[in-house]
């Protein structure tokens, strides 16, 4: 259930809010009639598809709800976890799942939720499922192998079946009207009578040409990410308001004056960045700037922004989404890492000055050329030493 915003909202109060999120759950629950055991199995023998309603219908508004927070960037979809899929341990948990769903009446959670209104064949069943957890938890090691077999990792269904998550979001939407409508009619056939529920028909007409619009609403919140990170690649040449341009020396003038306003991201691969690295600079791939952490650190008020990358191509594009995302001052190292090399780093008078202000300009390259090693050395020292803190993934769930 949480944690909710951990950087505003404590551990403590989160604990209270999961309580009270709890509560309403299981008053959910209880309202669908799910403490009930004769409704809960009447899934399998056809005159009862409550739970194939209440279940989907929670499953498309999650759905739907996910999109649109992603969508608008109030969603950080890098640090929502996904169970990783193993086959066979699936395939096995959910037969022994199904057969104590049809025998006991309850599966965990609304076994639960009928406990807490009091009925006995409820906690019963509770007390099977903690006897079935300290079976498999002490006989891990035989079942181990079985367990891991057929590891698929971290699988999306729209990404196994090669579409877009727009069209599966409205094909899912579309399949969940059809079983309604299919299930309405089994219940009547197996009942010998109408589903007084749905006896207004214009009513649920209504409602299903409603979550037809709703699931044709992910096609207009496509994946900001994917969206942007195609455009940038697509985009030859960035309009001048995207980004300001940076050359080596102003860069260099900054690291040297230690600038505590200057945060550099390094686009280059991470054998380049910890062969070379500058100080104040961390290594960052297009995908990571719609990650929690890189947010943070762009949406910081006065800070100066500084894409690099080998030559200028990739920091362009970095730059550019960045600015699509609503972020300021954002700058791009003119010739990239390559160039600032080559001018700062590996700088050699050539001797051949002949005005005053390139004469002061190789001055200040060889006094950088002395400095700059010296700062990417300590620089990476200090690396070394310690990490940086990173969001983490909330892992669990139902």
């Amino acid at each position: 259930m949480g944690p909710l915003v951990p950087e505003i909202i404590g551990n403590e109060l989160n604990f209270v809010v999961a309580l009270f999120i709890g509560i309403a759950f299981g008053f959910v629950l209880e309202q669908a009639g799910f403490s009930t055991s004769k409704k809960l199995v009447g899934l399998f023998y056809g005159y009862d598809f409550t739970v194939l309603r209440v279940f989907y219908t929670a499953g498309l508004t999650a759905m739907i709800g996910v999109i649109a927070l992603s969508h608008f960037g109030l969603l950080d979809m890098s640090l929502v976890y996904v169970n990783p899929t193993f086959l066979w341990s699936a395939i096995v948990g959910g037969l022994i799942m199904g057969l104590g769903f049809v025998v006991g009446g309850f599966c965990p959670g609304t076994s639960v939720c009928a406990a807490a209104i009091g009925k006995i064949d409820a906690m019963i069943f509770i007390g099977g499922s903690i006897i079935g957890v300290f079976i498999f938890a002490e006989g891990y090691p035989l079942f181990e192998g079985l367990y891991k077999a057929a590891s698929w990792g971290n699988v999306r269904i729209f990404d196994t079946l090669g579409m877009s998550q727009a069209l599966f979001a409205f094909l899912l939407t579309a399949i969940a009207i059809a079983a309604f409508v299919a299930t309405t009619i089994i219940e009547a056939k197996i009942n010998g009578r109408a589903n007084l529920e749905f006896a207004n028909k214009k009513m649920y007409l209504g409602l299903a040409a409603a979550s037809i619009l709703i699931g044709l609403t992910a096609f207009a919140l496509p994946d900001k990410k994917t969206d942007l990170i195609s455009e940038a690649y697509s985009t030859k040449d960035f309009n001048r308001d995207t980004f300001e341009w940076m050359t080596a020396d102003e860069l260099a003038f900054r690291i040297m004056d230690d600038e505590a306003d200057l945060q550099i991201f390094d686009l280059r691969s991470s054998k380049d960045f910890s062969t070379l690295s500058l100080p104040k600079s961390q290594n960052i791939k297009l995908e990571n700037l719609f990650e929690k952490d890189i947010i943070k650190q762009l949406s910081l008020r006065g800070k100066i922004n500084v894409f690099i990358s080998g030559n200028d191509t990739l920091a362009q594009k970095a730059a550019f989404i960045s600015s699509e995302l609503g972020y300021k001052n954002n700058h791009v190292l003119q010739g990239g890492m390559n160039n600032f090399a080559k001018e700062i780093i590996n700088f050699t008078n050539p001797g051949n000055a002949d005005s005053k202000q390139l004469v002061d300009t190789y001055r200040f390259r060889e006094s950088a050329a002395t400095a700059i090693p010296v700062l990417i050395k300590e620089n990476k020292q200090k690396q070394s030493s310690g990490g940086t803190k990173k969001a983490k993934r909330v892992l669990g769930g139902c």
